[in-house]
């Protein structure tokens, strides 16, 4: 590419950042730093009654756990802030009347009243989408049908006003998407939209293009929804002379429910109970709080990798990938069009290859403040020990906790359908035997106590199919688990001694012959 790439993240501090904002940011990140450019983080919060405390600081928190990392924003400062729109108020007025001086935009005193009127009469004349456009404009009050000395006593007086862009009447206006192609939309589709709110403060469609011909964006990568404004932001380019520099758009496939009817909600994700926020949030509004997917476990480098291919696909088999591997294989070229399924069951899988992958000392950093929560003391060995044992069934990490206290914590419970049906005399008879030789050892390999449990089985004739579930059952209280000769290893030839006492004195009554 000729020019020096710069893209940019644009959320607004409304809330917690949705999946599909995390999707954008990542895209945006790793076009970045395939290209060697700068990714920039702006925060668009000139909305501000829908501005929610926290919500910023949210959006940062967010996106450094994922690895996305900012070059310039409203942290890390740059030579284009600054980087929070509600503080670059006076540079927006500045574009709104170079618009009005030229004729592009215009003044307008409608109050929500005539606004609703006029919507009312459009609607009574079957008018399928009433709106402020090039025809409605001649009815309202506004600058380009008042008189001048009208407008100029209204502005003086202080009359409240909106600045609206004046949008041509019969023109095609093309844009050519690096995803979809070319666009093209007829003037006549477009209204007349509010580039200045009366409180002073920019609609998103001028503070954007604004920002992002001073910030030199030279490529434009968001949402699906923004596509039927984008025909608008090419006539601001044009109307302002920067269609010489006005930066390449692309714009992104919807995410949609697991069903694929309709864009992904946090409704959806409340009824089939998966996160669609990467971190947790409490709205300080409703008070309401919403698990992410930081706080169920999921890793930042799965979840990333997952994300990367809700929409993209690198053209070969491959599904696991690093952040270097994601920078060095993506393209635009590669992100589809129509909608892309929301999987959770895939961002499952990518947790547990991410998960076997990690060595057991890794795995052990996850087990380790569990154990202490508990209240429990273990040498960081036996940590790795039962985390590499147990990493072929995990999940998530605090499963290592969940399936893996039996390791720490003799049973006092045991598997009721087991010890109904697996306890048995002639298991009894094993146990006891089996406990008699563990007692007298201070150590053992999963190969001794395998060899060990052979001896016994065959000096009493018992074939090891019969009786396995009810070792299991003594040394654990539980039916599954990972290989059991592992299990006596770990906990070592005393405890399971004492294990198997306290299951023969307990399950007494289950015994059969």
């Amino acid at each position: 590419m000729e020019k020096d790439v710069r893209v940019r993240f644009a959320p607004s501090p409304t809330g917690a950042l949705h999946i599909g904002g995390v999707r954008t940011a990542l895209y945006n990140y790793l076009f970045a730093r395939k290209h060697h450019g700068k990714m920039i983080l702006r925060i668009e919060d000139t909305d501000q009654n829908r501005f929610v405390p926290g919500a910023e600081e949210y959006i940062m928190e967010a996106l450094a756990w994922c690895g996305i990392k900012i070059d310039e924003g409203i942290i890390e400062g740059g030579p284009y802030g600054p980087y929070r729109q509600s503080e670059r108020k006076s540079i927006y007025m500045e574009f709104a009347m170079k618009l009005i001086n030229e004729g592009k935009a215009y003044y307008a005193f409608d109050t929500p009243e005539e606004l609703d009127a006029m919507r009312d009469r459009l609607k009574a004349a079957r008018v399928d989408s009433p709106q402020y456009n090039v025809i409605t404009r001649a009815t309202m009050n506004n600058s380009l049908r008042l008189s001048e000395d009208e407008v100029k006593a209204r502005l003086s007086s202080g009359e409240p006003y909106v600045i609206r862009l004046k949008v041509p009447r019969k023109e095609e206006i093309r844009l050519n998407d690096m995803i979809r192609g070319w666009v093209m939309v007829h003037s006549s589709a477009i209204d007349d939209k509010v580039l200045m709110k009366s409180d002073g403060m920019p609609t998103y469609h001028l503070a954007n293009i604004v920002d992002d011909h001073l910030m030199k964006i030279t490529h434009v990568i968001r949402g699906e929804e923004w596509l039927p404004s984008a025909p608008l932001h090419v006539l601001l380019y044009r109307y302002l002379g920067w269609e010489d520099t006005m930066p390449q758009f692309a714009h992104l496939p919807l995410l949609l429910k697991p069903e694929g009817n309709g864009k992904l909600s946090k409704r959806d994700a409340e009824k089939h109970g998966f996160p669609i926020f990467p971190l947790q949030w409490k709205d300080p509004n409703s008070g309401d709080e919403v698990m992410g997917f930081r706080e169920q476990g999921y890793l930042p480098e799965a979840f990333l990798n997952f994300i990367a291919f809700l929409g993209w696909n690198p053209g070969t088999q491959q599904e696991i990938f690093s952040m270097e591997e994601l920078i060095d294989c993506f393209s635009i070229e590669r992100i589809g069009k129509s909608g892309t399924k929301f999987d959770i069951n895939k961002a499952i899988w990518y947790n547990q290859q991410y998960l076997k992958e990690k060595n057991k000392h890794e795995l052990a950093a996850y087990l380790t403040p569990l154990l202490e929560k508990n209240g429990i003391s273990a040498s960081d060995e036996k940590a790795a020990k039962v985390c590499e044992t147990l990493k072929e069934r995990v999940t998530f990490p605090s499963d290592f906790w969940d399936q893996g206290k039996y390791f720490f914590i003799a049973p006092t419970d045991y598997d009721q359908a087991v010890a109904s049906n697996k306890w048995t005399g002639e298991a009894v008879s094993v146990l006891q035997s089996f406990k008699e030789r563990l007692e007298t050892l201070e150590t053992v390999t999963a190969e001794d106590v395998k060899s060990l449990l052979n001896d016994v089985l065959a000096l009493q004739q018992v074939k090891i199919g019969r009786v396995m579930q009810a070792i299991r059952l003594a040394i654990t209280g539980v039916a599954a688990g990972p290989d059991l000769m592992q299990i006596i290893e770990i906990v070592g030839p005393k405890e399971t001694a004492e294990r198997i006492e306290n299951a023969l004195v307990t399950l007494k009554e289950h015994a059969k012959n």
